[in-house]
């Protein structure tokens, strides 16, 4: 397992307080960097994470092979404040990227995270659209959308995340709401209106928990007539991407997810 929660010598990073959100900003160090910036959100389940988790993460490919800008923000976690708090952290940074898109070279913006973040990933997204702010492409990987039980997060025992982190997550996040009819922001897999959110790439392990809900939300996206793909592993392991980088499938997810990201760029979304 490689952990990596430091930068390199390959990007250039900025701290700011975004809005009172406290935010990383990395740029790229040896390669031209490129007019898109990326919101990226880490993940933790909404209750631990930080954002020095964005090293670790696909993040780092958007800026060293591709040269976008990203930031990653320190959102408030559930323990110190519930929903609403993370994803209006969240948004906050991007409405100020939107604001100030000279600073970030924000022609295009491209939201994406991981786990939890890939939930606040797909709920920013839902904002942005109903609040009219731009996204050309969204990146939720194996996102934590359902605060309802699935076929996959019920019963699990999948290694890193299981039914039981997953449901204390979502206790501490939404209190009482838990294992209630919540607004899309809290808990994305409760939206119904699909149409006119941004095209989407994802992958997820086929024994996690968060599989059935990954696929459900690729096949909404597509039935409003949005562009979505979804990728699936034969592993168990939640991130795995992020906590065994060299194994065989995470060496082709990454591959996959960095192809996906250049033909969004290529077609201009």
């Amino acid at each position: 397992m490689r952990i990596q929660l430091r930068p390199d010598d390959g990007v250039k990073v900025q701290k700011l307080r975004i809005r009172g959100v406290p935010t990383l900003v990395i740029r790229p160090a040896k390669i031209a960097a490129i007019p898109v910036a990326v919101l990226w959100i880490h993940g933790g389940g909404y209750i631990t994470g930080m954002k020095e988790m964005v090293y670790m993460s696909r993040a780092m490919d958007l800026v060293k092979k591709h040269g976008a800008t990203v930031l990653s923000p320190g959102y408030r976690l559930a323990w110190q404040k519930p929903y609403p708090a993370a994803v209006e952290d969240c948004y906050a940074v991007l409405d100020h990227i939107d604001k100030h898109r000279d600073e970030f070279q924000a022609e295009r913006i491209v939201v994406g995270g991981e786990s939890a973040g890939g939930g606040l990933a797909a709920a920013v997204c839902m904002m942005a659209r109903d609040r009219g702010v731009h996204i050309v492409f969204q990146l939720p990987l194996y996102p934590m959308i359902s605060n309802i039980d699935t076929e996959s997060s019920k019963n699990n025992h999948g290694r890193v995340w299981n039914t039981r982190r997953n449901q204390l997550g979502w206790r501490a996040y939404l209190r009482a709401d838990a294992k209630k009819t919540v607004s899309p922001y809290a808990a994305p897999a409760q939206q119904t209106d699909y149409a006119g959110l941004p095209p989407c790439y994802t992958f997820v392990g086929g024994g996690e928990p968060f599989y059935r809900e990954t696929l459900d939300y690729i096949a909404a996206l597509r039935a409003a007539g949005v562009e979505a793909e979804a990728d699936v592993y034969p592993t168990d392991v939640h991130a795995f991407d992020m906590l065994y980088p060299d194994d065989a499938i995470s060496r082709e997810a990454i591959r996959r997810f960095n192809e996906h990201f250049e033909k969004a760029l290529k077609q201009g979304t």
